[in-house]
């Protein structure tokens, strides 16, 4: 048989990941650099560097950021205290929150101010998570999955809602909401799926691939929760083994034996140079025949922060007059 790569589509930086890291590059463009930003912009090591050589300086929080000087929020989202603290220190602040993350953000918002407890389904530290639950602390219970289900105590079972960060399994979120409403019957749903449409299109390419390949290699950083989740989609789906890999450089060699058939595919803030090298390596090693899998097609983009989009239209105008 003719070894091949059956290559996931969609696959890397989704329109959230592209608005953000576009954002620190327009940034340093406009303002020079250093242009400090909050956290990791996106969860990819490799992105993180390229920007630290443009002049990017990545920081946990604003207390490392200088008295009145830029700071960008990454596209995970902040809670309401991270702004309030930008602004006592008089920080100029542009805000790279996904809107798929915003959107969770205002529905939090909406039903604490209606008082219900709110399941929020999502990783314990994980900085999305921590954005949404700062919005409103009082009302927001986090659930790290089916297990921790039965330790969720609520004041009144007849007025709970669920959300759930962007970045998850959508299957492992079935199941968690499946065991909430066994306890919580009147468990209601939010008013639009959370898990945003790029990470079902990867995981549903993946679950395509997943029974045809022996192997599949996510391109990814440790950090980044949506591509830890296709690993576990690839394995639940079928495929013989499955790894993830921040780079070419990290793939072993003993992976390969006796692997026909290697799926690929990469998470949303995976730039696609590392994918290309992927391949360049499946290749050198005998893999020549490529197969597009496709699971959807995507077209959506996002305007820039409107903070830094009037700063660039400004300049724009300047030198036009």
């Amino acid at each position: 048989m003719t070894k091949r790569i059956l290559l996931a589509s969609p696959r890397g930086y989704c329109a959230g990941v592209d608005r953000a890291v576009v954002a620190v590059e327009k940034a340093l463009e406009r303002y020079g650099a250093p242009v400090y930003v909050r956290k990791q912009i996106v969860h990819n090591k490799h992105v993180v560097e390229v920007l630290e050589r443009r002049g990017a300086i990545f920081v946990d929080d604003t207390d490392e950021v200088p008295q009145g000087a830029l700071v960008i929020f990454s596209a995970h989202g902040v809670a309401p205290s991270v702004h309030e603290a930008a602004k006592r220190r008089e920080l100029r602040t542009i805000d790279a929150t996904c809107p798929l993350v915003t959107k969770v953000h205002k529905e939090a918002i909406r039903f604490a101010a209606d008082d219900y407890d709110i399941l929020l389904i999502g990783h314990v530290g994980h900085e999305e998570v921590e954005g949404t639950a700062g919005e409103a602390p009082q009302n927001i219970h986090v659930v790290d999955g089916p297990g921790d289900v039965e330790r969720v105590v609520v004041r009144d079972p007849n007025k709970v809602v669920w959300l759930s960060q962007t970045t998850l399994s959508v299957d492992e979120t079935a199941a968690t909401v499946e065991r909430l409403r066994e306890r919580f019957p009147r468990l209601q749903d939010p008013p639009s799926d959370d898990i945003c449409y790029a990470t079902q299109n990867r995981q549903n390419a993946v679950k395509k691939m997943a029974r045809q390949s022996e192997l599949v290699i996510v391109v990814g950083s440790s950090n980044s929760s949506n591509s830890v989740r296709l690993v576990e989609v690839a394995l639940e789906y079928g495929a013989r083994s499955a790894h993830r890999v921040d780079n070419a450089s990290e793939i072993d060699d003993a992976w390969l034996d006796a692997v026909e058939t290697v799926g690929l595919t990469s998470g949303a803030s995976v730039p696609e140079v590392l994918v290309q090298d992927v391949i360049a390596y499946l290749v050198d090693h005998g893999f020549e025949h490529i197969e597009d899998v496709v699971a959807a097609e995507e077209d959506l983009l996002f305007s820039l922060p409107k903070e830094l989009r009037r700063d660039l239209e400004e300049n724009t105008s300047g030198r036009k007059a």
